[in-house]
């Protein structure tokens, strides 16, 4: 017996790969390109709710069911209907531009499953996870101590910008350098002459 797997996790599909934000994608033609080339008789089941519409839904969001039939083996994938972000679309803001896409992508993935292009998803389950998981960086302000050397710089500054006032000059410059009360009254002098 043929085993199919081994045989389309052979092929290449390196040259068909396309990017999408920040994931690689085989598209759903190409994928079924190449399974019809090397099985003309696998077909496509898309699954459909009691009411003959091709989604299922918690009442929240939507979600597809496609299945991929090679030499009598099914493979069957479940997708939700997801935004250009990759995020679920609330079932009131669906489309059936949205199910179509996720029934492409399904059917993309119920292939990869039969071993066409399945290197592509590998990871993407733990992606989500693994980005959860980072933590924000925290940037620091990075301030000066205003010393004698930048002194100079500072009086030319409270010099040019007198008529606006001690709190003004004192948020301006604690904007780049950490101005303690003692700079604090020496600013105030230097604004009082």
């Amino acid at each position: 017996m043929e085993n199919v797997y081994k045989n389309l996790s052979a092929i290449s599909v390196a040259d068909k790969v396309e990017k999408k934000g920040r994931f690689d994608y085989l598209s759903w033609a190409w994928a079924w390109h190449y399974i019809k080339q090397e099985y003309p008789t696998a077909n496509r089941t898309v699954y459909e709710n009691d009411m003959g519409i091709p989604y299922f839904t918690d009442g929240k969001f939507a979600n597809v069911k496609v299945g991929i039939t090679i030499n009598g083996v099914e493979h069957i994938d479940y997708l939700p209907v997801l935004d250009n972000a990759n995020r679920s679309i609330p079932i009131t803001k669906v489309t059936s531009f949205d199910v179509n896409n996720a029934i492409q992508r399904a059917t993309a993935k119920a292939i990869a499953m039969h071993g066409l292009g399945l290197s592509l998803w590998i990871g993407e389950d733990t992606a989500r996870l693994n980005k959860a998981e980072e933590k924000p960086v925290v940037k620091k302000d990075v301030k000066l101590k205003l010393t004698v050397d930048k002194w100079d710089k500072v009086l030319m500054y409270i010099a040019k910008n007198k008529d606006k006032g001690l709190e003004y000059i004192v948020s301006q410059l604690s904007t780049k350098y950490t101005v303690t009360t003692a700079d604090k009254n020496k600013i105030k002098k230097a604004i009082n002459g």
